[in-house]
């Protein structure tokens, strides 16, 4: 989200120097020889491009699956901006629920994904690979590889090492290039002890080869699992099938495979480059044979629909493609599993970021890192007319960049039901309990239709603010919400908060429910469905119907307390002052922060980055209280860079304040979060409440470190 500087210059920029500190950015490795010199732990981006978000340590699930290889122009376009980019256009993949796997490519020896993949896909259960890769060219690179065991083995070390340092879940193997005879053992050797290092230090972790060289080193795609690639086949996770097949392949390649057929992955060019059915919108006519087949498919270069013209514009196009993926393959992922549960359907890009409904930047943005759980946004019962539309909206938003908008007509007593998620959450005899935020207009509401499964029975409940309206033929409980009142909440918006209690449940759908309030003597009849906003239903009956949802949060607590800011450590780092023509002055600043307490192993979802510019107490008597936080940024680790940060003559000191923010969507009051005070080059000083703050500061401190460190 941060903005990124430019520096105009009248000829090339000077080669990329990663000691050097600058804007944090992802990039691959091109050499072995910076791969096996381990320099980019070196490097100053390598901090600010490990992810956060964990994946639990499963193995695959057994049955079909679907790897997405994610090769987008090249790869490291907008996603490379670590801590956001600009664009809010940006390529970005949200339909996560229909996903495995997910590969990110480029043709440079060592592709590492940038963290917000990687982030963004842990998070909604998708394990994350990148890429090595040796094609035309790479000669010397692949002599030098596979000249000896010990070199083999090294480099598969080095590789594991990586993955692990980074977050990520392995490796999709891609050796473009013929080899001699001699290099295959060392080839065996190189796949076999990667394959062997991952699972060791990383259980559920993959390692997949993809059909090129065979075992004789000829560089021949065989379009199949057969003799010539499955030696490599036996000694790794998996394999991903080059696009050349036919019909009857992926019923040979499973023969081929025996017990592991859903580790064969045939390949899908969605470019249509030789690919079974052509690919681009046909791509759903080879899912639909490997679906039948029962075996894994490999799609490659979903980045078509943002590459390629469309008639209308990405989104919709996205979501076109991938409806009919799912549609010929079905939903892999299901959430909520764990609790807590947060989404604010935020897609990672917008116009705009806001917090509790009020906006606190107009910047243009993208962040993948900063993507919510996805909403599937499906009809849950198609037997009535149409009535409501819903869709992603980035015009408003309650927290982050976007929201849910519900909009269409509806009668008076009728209502109708969307499905938000599907899930698979275990519930005990601790209460679960519902927050949502919504806006609404006119007689228009908004609530939370839930279903549940045990083993000897279904029930379904109604979480929504009013109960005048008898919904009792249709729900097994009707629940009353009440409204929550937030500090810095919008007036506009409303949260509503519910709890239940289903031990021995399993929560198995979460619905929205559009109705509209009515008299209590009204009993709703069930319309269901989404339609254009063109297809309304005809009749006297039928009226507007708006709301928006902004956010849902499960939890089995109360809102966690965020640690205060005296409980951190903050320091400044790599503090450059280059002076403009304009008069002011521009920062960069590397900020760091950790727990004083080193035995806390908290990880935060992320943080928000502030600035208070503190004007010198001639310019304004009374500093910083009359002055107003402005959004710099978000960060997913413990590390945020300010670059080219413009600074006013009258500034005499910069407060820059971190919000902590939780997995459950809370967020730190700014006065309670940590902060670190900057001295302005060249200024007069602090002003006389800066001083006096820091000096109460120090006060605390010392009263702290007295009574409960000794």
């Amino acid at each position: 989200m941060a903005q990124q500087s430019s520096v105009p210059t009248s000829s090339d920029p000077p080669p990329f120097d990663p000691t050097e500190p600058s804007t944090p950015i992802a990039f691959p490795i091109k050499t072995l020889e910076d791969l096996e010199s381990r320099v980019y732990f070196k490097s100053f981006h390598y901090p600010f491009n490990r992810s956060t978000v964990a994946l639990q340590p499963v193995p695959l699930p057994d049955r079909r699956r679907m790897l997405v290889c994610h090769d987008m122009a090249g790869g490291y376009k907008d996603d490379k901006w670590v801590q956001g980019g600009t664009n809010p256009d940006a390529f970005a993949i949200w339909h996560w629920y229909l996903i495995d796997v997910f590969v990110y490519f480029s043709h440079d020896l060592v592709t590492l994904p940038p963290p917000c993949w990687t982030n963004t896909a842990h998070r909604h259960g998708v394990k994350v690979l990148g890429t090595f890769i040796l094609e035309g060219g790479g000669e010397a690179a692949r002599d030098t590889l596979l000249s000896t065991k010990e070199s083999a083995q090294m480099y598969a070390e080095r590789l594991t090492e990586l993955a692990i340092a980074l977050g990520f879940d392995g490796w999709l193997m891609n050796m473009e290039i013929s080899m001699n005879s001699q290099q295959i053992p060392y080839l065996e050797e190189f796949v076999s002890h990667l394959t062997q290092s991952m699972h060791s230090k990383l259980p559920g972790s993959l390692v997949i080869w993809y059909d090129s060289v065979t075992v004789d080193g000829k560089l021949d795609w065989q379009d199949q699992l057969n003799e010539k690639n499955k030696p490599f086949f036996d000694i790794c996770d998996g394999i991903y099938v080059n696009y050349g097949w036919k019909e009857d392949t992926p019923k040979n390649s499973a023969a081929a495979a025996g017990e592991r057929k859903y580790d064969v992955y045939m390949g899908i060019d969605v470019f249509g480059r030789g690919t079974y059915g052509g690919g681009e919108w046909n791509t759903n006519v080879a899912l639909d044979v490997l679906r039948k087949e029962d075996v894994s498919a490999a799609i490659f270069a979903p980045g078509w629909v943002y590459e390629h013209k469309q008639e209308t514009d990405f989104q919709t196009a996205q979501n076109k493609w991938w409806n009919l993926v799912k549609n010929s393959w079905g939903i892999v992922q299901s959430y909520p599993k764990l609790l807590p549960f947060y989404s604010n359907f935020d897609q990672g890009h917008g116009y705009h970021v806001s917090i509790n409904g009020e906006q606190i930047s107009d910047a243009k943005w993208n962040n993948l890192s900063c993507q919510g759980f996805q909403p599937i946004l499906e009809v849950t019962d198609a037997s009535t007319s149409h009535s409501i539309q819903a869709y992603l909206n980035f015009e408003e938003a309650y927290n982050g960049g976007g929201s849910i908008v519900l909009e269409g007509t509806l009668e008076r007593n009728c209502y109708t039901e969307i499905q938000l998620f599907q899930g698979e959450l275990v519930l005990d005899e601790i209460p679960l309990k519902f927050m949502y935020s919504s806006k609404t207009n006119g007689d228009s509401q908004l609530g939370l239709s839930l279903e549940f499964l045990s083993s000897t029975n279904k029930r379904k409940l109604l979480l929504a603010p009013s109960t005048k309206k008898k919904f009792s033929n249709d729900f097994s409980e009707v629940i009353e919400t009440t409204p929550l009142e937030l500090p810095g909440l919008s007036p506009d918006w409303f949260v509503q908060v519910g709890s239940i209690q289903m031990n021995g449940y399993k929560l198995t759908n979460i619905n929205i429910l559009c109705y509209r309030s009515s008299h209590e003597n009204d009993e709703p009849s069930h319309k269901s469905g989404l339609v254009d906003k063109n297809n309304a239903p005809d009749g006297n009956s039928s009226s507007e119907y708006f709301a928006m949802l902004g956010n849902i949060t499960l939890r089995s607590h109360e809102e966690p307390d965020l640690p205060p800011y005296n409980s951190w450590l903050v320091e400044g780092q790599y503090i450059k002052w280059t002076p403009s023509p304009e008069g002011t002055r521009n920062l960069d600043i590397k900020i760091i922060w950790k727990l004083k307490d080193s035995r806390s192993h908290t990880v935060y979802e992320h943080y928000n980055i502030y600035v208070i510019k503190v004007g010198e107490k001639g310019e304004n008597h009374l500093g910083e209280l009359h002055n107003v936080a402005e959004y710099l940024g978000v960060t997913h680790v413990e590390a945020f860079y300010v670059s080219n940060l413009a600074v006013p003559s009258s500034t005499s000191g910069l407060k820059f304040m971190i919000q902590v923010c939780g997995v459950d969507g809370s967020s730190q009051r700014l006065e309670d979060s940590p902060f670190l005070y900057l001295d302005v080059e060249g200024s007069r000083g602090p002003p006389f409440y800066a001083n006096l703050w820091r000096w109460f500061e120090s006060v605390l401190k010392t009263v702290f470190w007295f009574f409960f460190l000794g």
